[in-house]
């Protein structure tokens, strides 16, 4: 029993400090933290099982990164990419156009909580900035429009940097098709449109400010306060809803006329996801307390919001740390 243990140990030892960072790749090929979560176990049970094999003839986190690929991509041979309802069909600049139902049918791109991918641990802001780029809600989403080897190789190549060589190996096949499929995987990724990867974004009191800005006008059901927080240009959506917006007006007026009607209906806690300013949501349910709603993330350009992406998926709250319940006191 002792040597089991021992040995467990030493196993973990072995692997955990690679946990983020797989979690994060993982994510990029599913785009559903809770699937992504899953499949690092499975990484895991499966290099547990196949430790006997390792020879040493790569490194550690080359050999995980190996299993971890190929885990997601068998299990996305049988998947339907993850999108957002701006990947699926045009705005409207009408804010009196009905909403589409909901579609829970669809499995829709989540977000995902910076804490997991543990990037404030990481000390070299080269791999700081890597990390953040490649986790961005825009990047994951553009992503999906790749087959699944595409997304493979793109992300083992441009985001983690592995060498064309090492990823030919991962992946079982040769270096000129590890090139094409870059190729190709860039070519529409370019054709997706940009992917927000170079934003300037504000200071750190700048953007406080603008998000406590925010969650008052929320809070107070005030949408004339948001007006000096969106860029003319701004969007919305909102998974599993369809039906999704662009243009300040447009916006304003949904949140003002469907949303910003009752003092006190929304409370917002401020948080971190996909490397961008995020908020979770919790609405007045009576009997004194407020139920989970789910989860927004801003994109922000400059001093003002691009995009406002509000995920009303209650079951992502728990994965951000925070309670299903809240007291309205």
């Amino acid at each position: 029993m002792a040597a089991k243990s021992a040995e467990n140990a030493a196993f973990a030892a072995l692997v955990e400090p690679f946990r983020p960072e797989l979690l994060a790749h993982c994510y990029r090929l599913l785009g559903s933290i809770h699937d992504a979560e899953d499949f690092v176990q499975e990484t895991y049970l499966r290099a547990w099982r196949g430790l006997g094999r390792f020879e040493g003839r790569s490194s550690v986190r080359r050999w995980l990164y190996k299993i971890a690929t190929n885990t997601c991509l068998t299990e996305l041979e049988t998947r339907s990419r993850r999108p957002l309802p701006s990947g699926l069909g045009a705005p409207s600049d009408d804010h009196r156009v009905a909403l589409a139902p909901g579609e829970p049918s669809v499995a829709w791109l989540q977000p995902a909580p910076d804490a997991l991918f543990g990037l404030s641990d990481i000390a070299d802001p080269a791999t700081i900035v890597a990390g953040r780029t490649g986790v961005r809600l825009a990047f994951v989403a553009a992503l999906q429009y790749l087959s699944a080897r595409q997304r493979a190789v793109l992300t083992l190549r441009d985001v983690l940097a592995f060498s064309t060589t090492e990823v030919a190996e991962m992946l079982d096949t040769t270096s000129a098709a590890v090139d094409s499929a870059l190729r190709r995987a860039r070519t529409r990724l370019a054709e997706a449109g940009p992917v927000e990867d170079d934003l300037v974004e504000p200071d750190e009191d700048t953007q406080r400010a603008l998000l406590d800005t925010y969650v008052d006008a929320f809070t107070q059901a005030d949408p004339d306060a948001l007006v000096s927080l969106l860029r003319a240009d701004v969007e919305l959506e909102m998974p599993p809803i369809p039906t999704w917006f662009t243009g300040q007006q447009a916006v304003l007026a949904f949140l003002a006329k469907r949303v910003l009607r009752i003092k006190g209906q929304w409370r917002m806690v401020p948080t971190q996801a996909n490397s961008q300013p995020a908020l979770i949501i919790y609405e007045r349910a009576g009997n004194g307390r407020y139920e989970a709603y789910g989860v927004q993330v801003l994109t922000l350009i400059g001093t003002r919001i691009a995009r406002i992406t509000a995920f009303s998926d209650p079951s992502l709250v728990p994965t951000f740390g925070f309670k299903q319940t809240l007291a309205e006191r």
